[in-house]
């Protein structure tokens, strides 16, 4: 996960690792036994466009779990379709983590 900083010459970017700080925060995240106390992590780290890109992602995966189209998808939440085809094929890849989170913790809805 590089990302980039600034050197000490004017203009000039090199990359940082912030792996281990990504590693950190998911321990943390998995953690907390509080979803208000996660929520309000979340809302005091993340701004406002952050937070509805991460809930965004987290409804089209949900709405394809749930068997919508990805055009459907696209349509419902006016995202991109390569954005709604990412999330789709994270979903099929075997041992998908996003399929299983979906599965183990997100109550299913009966019609």
């Amino acid at each position: 996960m590089p990302t980039r900083q600034k050197s000490s010459e004017p203009g000039k970017l090199v990359p940082i690792d912030l792996s281990h700080d990504f590693s950190e925060l998911c321990s943390v995240l998995a953690s907390i036994t509080d979803p208000a106390l996660t929520e309000q992590l979340l809302n005091q780290l993340l701004t406002r466009a952050e937070l509805a890109e991460v809930a965004g992602r987290w409804k089209l995966v949900k709405l394809l779990d749930g068997g919508l189209s990805q055009r459907r998808v696209a349509e419902t939440l006016g995202m991109s379709l390569c954005k709604i085809t990412r999330g789709s094929r994270e979903l099929k890849k075997p041992g998908s983590a996003l399929k299983m989170v979906i599965q183990q913790y997100v109550p299913r809805r009966d019609s």
